[in-house]
């Protein structure tokens, strides 16, 4: 039970990427690599212009990217790594350019788009997009490995400043992209590409294949490693299709590039996704571990005291109610000490959980709770059981603890380990005002029962009638 508590999945950051893994990584890059070879050939086809492509494209792509970010500055949170701390800032860093992208495409929102943007403003966005993201995959590359943890305070504060950083570095490359129409080169003349887009676009491809060199060399890899390197592969196959062999806007390489994007932001969410289910339901679990463990005791496996006094206070709230009777049995083993000084204390453990196996073996009727009291005092209680049930289930404790035939030579009552069993039974109560009759009167009462039996030579059943007086 202890083991499951700890046997804690692995974050997607901690997470060694095994065979199985990374062969369905490298399954997802040759399927990829497959399509774009087949798509390649059609890039320039030009097809109908489709103006809510683009609305939907970036909304699902900045949605996307947002959430990533969140849950991998939620894993920062925790796991107070500067790796994660990267990587989630170049999520979040997507999520805004593709936001600006969209917010400055022609024709969008307004005929040639919001934030002053020019004819070249999200050529060049895109361009910048496309080229940052992989050195947030650098960063995140060299730090990886670092043994480096920022306390809780720290971590909150940066993840606080990071935000306002990717904001002020997509601030700046947007403005750049804006207010740069007619200075930096032109990329786009008349929606298709000019002779100057290659020229940047061998800036993307190249920024995407160092950080998918520097991540690969860095061994080993964690599930989050290879994901990163797929979505990488899928960043090349973007560009190479949206903006090297295509002509421009609206043909093969425009739409296909662009789904290539989304599909390749959606990887690290959907097993993000798939791994927060996994920690939701190992914190189910350890949560109904918990609640077992501060509920049961660990050496005999019944019910501990905690949960005795919950059930007591249960019952009794029901005896108030409707005034059925309510019955216990204080059990205790006789000469114990003895036996731990006669067998040892590991012999002493085995002897009480069989004890208390036999006495929960014997108290099987539904609603019948027992407990280890503590030491080697055991208690049951018996929810509308009279006194007449009670004594016979008593006897039936005693016969089964004495059938198990546990040796005790040092016991001056039997040659076998035995018990001794004191009853109490508490009948209707309603016609006393509730606070004239404490539980504590029925522990009292099944005590003084014990100690009788124990007086009586031990090994039997000794029953008392609790006085309801004051209490």
């Amino acid at each position: 039970m202890v083991a499951d508590v700890q046997a804690t999945p692995a974050f997607l950051a901690t997470a060694r990427a095994g065979t199985r893994e990374s062969r369905l990584a490298l399954a997802t890059v040759l399927v990829s690599a497959a399509f774009f070879l087949g798509a390649a050939p059609f890039a320039k086809v030009q097809l109908a212009s489709v103006p809510a492509f683009i609305p939907i494209y970036e909304s699902l792509l900045a949605d996307n990217d947002v959430i990533t970010a969140i849950l991998l500055f939620g894993q920062f949170a925790i796991l107070r790594s500067p790796s994660l701390l990267v990587i989630a800032s170049g999520y979040f860093f997507t999520a805004l350019m593709a936001a600006f992208h969209a917010l400055s495409f022609p024709g969008l929102f307004s005929p040639t788009g919001l934030l002053g943007a020019g004819t070249q403003t999200t050529a060049w966005i895109y361009l910048f997009w496309h080229t940052a993201f992989p050195v947030f995959v650098i960063s995140y590359a060299a730090l990886k490995d670092r043994d480096i943890v920022l306390n809780v305070q720290r971590a909150r504060l940066a993840i606080a400043l990071s935000g306002a950083a990717v904001l002020a570095i997509a601030c700046t490359f947007t403005y750049v992209a804006v207010a740069g129409n007619n200075v930096l080169p032109p990329i786009l003349e008349n929606n298709h590409y000019s002779t100057a887009a290659f020229s940047v676009a061998v800036a993307a491809w190249s920024s995407c294949i160092v950080a998918l060199v520097i991540l690969w060399r860095r061994k080993p890899h964690s599930l989050l490693d290879i994901w990163l390197i797929v979505v990488l592969c899928a960043w090349i196959f973007d560009v190479a299709l949206s903006l090297v062999l295509n002509h421009g806007r609206f043909d093969v390489g425009f739409y296909l590039g662009r789904i290539y994007g989304l599909l390749a932001t959606s990887f690290v969410l959907w097993l993000l996704l798939i791994e927060n289910g996994v920690l939701y339901s190992w914190l189910v679990a350890v949560q109904r571990d918990l609640a077992r463990l501060a509920s049961v005791d660990p050496l005999t496996g019944i019910a501990n005291r905690r949960t005795f006094a919950d059930s007591l206070d249960r019952e009794w709230r029901r005896i108030l109610r409707d005034g059925n009777p309510l019955s216990m049995l204080m059990i205790d083993i006789d000469h114990f000490k003895r036996y731990n000084d006669r067998y040892g204390h590991a012999a002493g453990d085995v002897c009480l959980r069989s004890v208390a196996e036999a006495i929960a073996g014997a108290a099987r009727r539904a609603g019948d709770v027992v407990a280890r009291y503590g030491g080697e005092e055991f208690v049951a209680i018996l929810p509308g059981a009279d006194l007449t049930v009670a004594r016979a289930l008593a006897e039936r404790i005693v016969d089964a603890v004495r059938a198990l035939g546990i040796p005790h030579v040092d016991s001056e009552t039997a040659e076998h380990v035995t018990i001794s069993v004191g009853v109490a039974t508490i009948g209707d109560i309603r016609a006393n005002r509730a606070g004239d009759v404490r539980q504590s009167v029925l522990i009292e009462a099944s005590d003084a029962a014990l100690y009788a039996a124990k007086k009586s030579g031990r090994n039997c059943v000794c029953v008392n009638s609790p006085s309801l007086g004051s209490g």
